[in-house]
């Protein structure tokens, strides 16, 4: 190494980094000076070298100690690791996979993988009583399909891709770099180990055409808006033969003309005449599984709420169900004839603080707080 500079000043670090911390400035600087990104620059391959035998060193703990203690010494005749020399290839895998991952779209050293498909989206828009009850329906997703023709390979019948004569079958091709050996994605084949000679006249070599595909969605009971259903390998298929994508079946839900949802709970407002709120009644109250009797006390008054045990959504695991909440609304009589408003004077002259335990409550308060 050209004039012993010290390890943590080639770095950029101070001596109280931490593994991290070098970790990060050797990625950085190596990136920098690669020698792949400064083809003939000597000096920027020279400067490769010793920020690489630094981090070797500054990487290792027992190194970094002796390092520490006697400076490059250590690594010089009579010092703990005279002789061992360098392995600038040993230990470098994590650092060196994502540096070859920015320069080649791979890992360093390793085969590239097929890609895998697009994840696909669908907005599904369901009845209120299909969101409660579950169903299954039929949607048509525009999508990439693996190609009939050729089946999806890419080839025109009757032939096959050939392997990759430049990487032959790698689909990496490796080259000496200094003292490294460097593997970056084949040119030719893109990192695929093979080529198409003869194309599909179908897919046009793509191995995959865009066509529209049918497929049944079951629906469980409970979903609500915005629940999604994941649905393996039915998003895009991927180019040459990996993995395709997921569908994600999002959910929309109209709203009902009745009832409101809340969670699993149901809410329902129903209307009530004056006449069945002051004496009782039993009335008829929807329910999702159809009309229910339900009694209504003599004296409920406006916005008083009656809990329906077991009548709301259940959840999508079926363990629990919600109940529906009843809001009772007290009508106020409108269009009076005239015979209904001398009777309603005639009850309003009978009645009083017995009768109406709301109000005197109100107007004594009234009274304490404005005399």
């Amino acid at each position: 190494m050209s004039g012993k500079t010290d390890y943590y000043e080639l770095l950029g670090v101070n001596r109280a980094a931490s593994e991290e911390e070098i970790k990060k400035a050797y990625r950085k600087l190596a990136l920098q000076y690669h020698p792949d990104r400064n083809p003939g620059n000597k000096q920027a391959e020279e400067k490769f070298k010793d920020v690489s035998e630094a981090y070797q060193v500054l990487s290792d703990p027992q190194k970094r100690s002796q390092y520490n203690q006697f400076g490059h010494a250590a690594f010089g005749d009579g010092g703990p690791f005279a002789g061992g020399g360098f392995d600038f290839s040993a230990g470098f895998e994590d650092v060196f996979g994502d540096i070859f991952g920015e320069f080649f779209g791979t890992g360093g050293g390793r085969r590239r993988t097929r890609g895998r498909g697009e994840d696909l989206r669908y907005n599904l828009t369901l009845s209120f009583e299909e969101a409660a009850f579950g169903t299954e329906k039929k949607i048509k997703i525009p999508r990439h399909g693996s190609c009939e023709s050729c089946r999806g390979n890419g080839a025109k019948p009757g032939t096959a891709p050939q392997a990759c004569p430049t990487c032959r079958g790698k689909g990496q091709v490796s080259f000496q770099q200094g003292f490294f050996s460097v593997s970056r994605t084949c040119n030719q084949c893109h990192g695929q180990g093979t080529i198409i000679k003869d194309p599909c006249a179908t897919c046009g070599g793509a191995g995959r055409v865009r066509k529209l595909h049918t497929l049944s969605v079951k629906i469980p009971a409970g979903v609500d808006i915005g629940s999604r259903l994941k649905l393996r390998g039915e998003g895009e298929s991927a180019p040459a033969g990996g993995s395709p994508g997921d569908l994600f079946v999002v959910v929309e839900v109209e709203p009902h003309p009745i009832f409101v949802r809340d969670n699993l709970d149901i809410i329902c407002e129903v209307p009530i005449s004056f006449a069945q709120a002051a004496l009782g009644a039993e009335i008829d109250v929807p329910t999702l599984d159809g009309k229910v009797k339900m009694k209504i006390p003599s004296g409920t008054q406006s916005g008083k709420i009656f809990r329906m045990h077991g009548k709301g959504v259940k959840d999508v695991q079926g363990y629990r169900q919600g109940d529906q909440h009843v809001r009772i609304t007290v009508e106020t009589p409108t269009h009076l004839t005239a015979r209904q408003k001398e009777l309603l004077k005639e009850f309003a002259a009978l009645g009083g603080q017995e009768v109406n335990p709301l109000a005197k409550g109100f107007f004594d308060k009234m009274k304490e707080l404005f005399g």
